[in-house]
């Protein structure tokens, strides 16, 4: 299947590969048509914009050039003189033929402008956040129709944040959304809906005293930036809080939401140089329901390219192998931006670098041997956020490499408070958000705010680093049984 990427890097893959589209004025021919929306473009256009007020003297020729080419790129086994049918002939210019599916930025727009109840509207506008890898066609941003087109991409992503945090307000999921509000309102200061989002937010998990103040600042910040007051709508929302005419807290829902609109699978992608490995990892999936394969890679450079063309959620990524070993891709993988869950496969449990992979930021480890239901829990684990850390090798491991100095290593953990190390004493022994709210007596959405606060406090961007911080500092020991100041 062919597909094109513009939140990003500009790119167009071919079934998982990644194609060449050759220079950067021959990829704004594409571009371009991309932005189109499928309509055509003359050619008239294409010189003007491409070479805004100086076109060469052969542009048409150039132009005719650059379109021969990449229909080679895009289509190689199309015969010499059969149509194109992906880089058409439009007169009196070309199009781009394409469905929805197979551009992330006519994807996302379609997402974006989609309706329904809260819960399809909060799982459309998370599928379409995922989208996002970098700013919008940043390779052109010299050439006005890429600016303008970028710009206009930008402000349907800040709606798609506000529609999904009003979408989680109407789902019960205030505490969760605090923290995200508090940065988009102070990113986006000029925004009315940012405001009300993170007022109302605050309001229904009973802080009226911040909500009431997030409202004066939004109040400080128009008056010294535009010289206005709060708009009708804030000011009535202002009101109704002085007088408590608001609810509180919505009904929380039974249960939670699809991740999608259309219950996506999981998607898989596995990295190993042993075609047997992929073979039997691919067979497990073929006969697993909500789980499919994204595509294979047979060494670490391949994985990362496949990664950013196929945009799996999970990849299991092979510890050992030719070109570039599993860490180092692993950490090029988790240093994107919304990278997808890594998980290492290895054969040995003893491997140093299955050490220095959890410190990177992976969600945890199988062996290669291990049963396909312990792959697949894996897998899930992953997913839902969790580290799966196997318990048949975690503890020789953890014995083996920690309390080594490391410059690289956590603070230590002070300033924390007595619940907060309660949470990171669970982590660190592979219990779920659920789990550690039902051991704690808490709401599982506090306990999502408290494990990110964590990472926030520590430095860490990863549920596994945590892990590791916890036994680095001494907090936890292998095969100690944990203690609660709290129970």
């Amino acid at each position: 299947m062919l597909t094109f990427t513009a939140l990003g890097p500009f790119q167009a893959w071919s079934d998982g590969s990644l194609l060449d589209l050759g220079g950067q004025r021959q990829q704004a021919v594409l571009a371009r048509l991309l932005v189109a929306g499928g309509r055509a473009v003359p050619v008239s256009t294409l010189i003007d914009e491409l070479w805004p007020g100086a076109p060469p003297a052969q542009a048409l020729s150039t132009i005719q050039g650059y379109v021969s080419r990449l229909r080679r790129a895009l289509e190689p086994d199309r015969a010499p003189r059969e149509e194109a049918r992906v880089l058409v002939s439009a007169p009196p210019g070309y199009a781009l033929r394409a469905g929805t599916d197979q551009v992330d930025t006519w994807r996302f727009e379609s997402l974006v402008k989609s309706d329904g109840a809260p819960a399809q509207v909060w799982a459309a506008m998370d599928t379409a956040l995922g989208l996002w890898r970098g700013p919008a066609l940043a390779e052109f941003g010299e050439l006005s129709w890429a600016a303008t087109e970028a710009g206009r991409l930008e402000e349907l992503r800040l709606i798609a944040v506000e529609r999904r945090a009003d979408a989680g307000l109407a789902l019960g999921r205030a505490t969760s959304l605090v923290a995200d509000l508090e940065a988009h309102a102070s990113a986006y200061p000029l925004r009315e809906e940012a405001w009300r989002l993170l007022a109302v937010a605050l309001y229904r998990l009973g802080r009226q005293g911040d909500a009431l103040a997030a409202l004066r600042r939004a109040r400080a910040t128009w008056r010294e930036e535009l010289g206005l007051d709060l708009s009708a709508a804030l000011q009535g929302l202002e009101a109704d809080m002085l007088a408590q005419r608001l609810d509180e807290r919505p009904p929380p829902m039974e249960e939670a939401p699809p991740k999608a609109p259309d219950t996506a699978p999981l998607r898989v992608l596995v990295a190993d140089d042993q075609a047997l490995v992929r073979a039997g990892v691919r067979a497990m999936l073929a006969g697993e329901p909500g789980v499919t394969l994204a595509g294979e890679a047979a060494d670490g450079e391949e994985a990362i390219a496949r990664v950013a063309g196929t945009r799996p959620d999970v990849v299991l990524l092979d510890i050992q192998m030719p070109r570039l070993d599993g860490l180092a891709a692993a950490r090029r993988i988790l240093a994107e931006d919304r990278p997808p869950k890594v998980i290492m496969m290895t054969t040995f449990g003893s491997d140093e670098n299955l050490y220095a992979a959890l410190r990177a930021g992976v969600s945890g480890f199988v062996l290669k041997t291990s049963a396909p239901e312990q792959f697949l829990a894996a897998i899930r684990a992953a997913a839902a956020g969790d580290a799966l850390i196997d318990p048949t090798i975690t503890t020789r491991l953890i014995a083996s490499f920690a309390g080594r100095t490391d410059p690289a290593a956590p603070p230590a953990l002070a300033g924390l408070s007595d619940s907060q190390l309660d949470v990171l004493k669970l982590v660190a022994r592979g219990l779920t958000n659920h789990q550690i709210g039902h051991s704690l007596s808490l709401p599982e959405e506090e306990v999502a705010v408290m494990v990110k606060s964590l990472l926030e406090h520590l430095g860490l961007f990863d549920r596994a680093q945590l892990v590791m911080a916890a036994y680095e500092s001494g907090l936890v020991t292998p095969g100690e049984k944990t203690s609660f100041s709290s129970l």
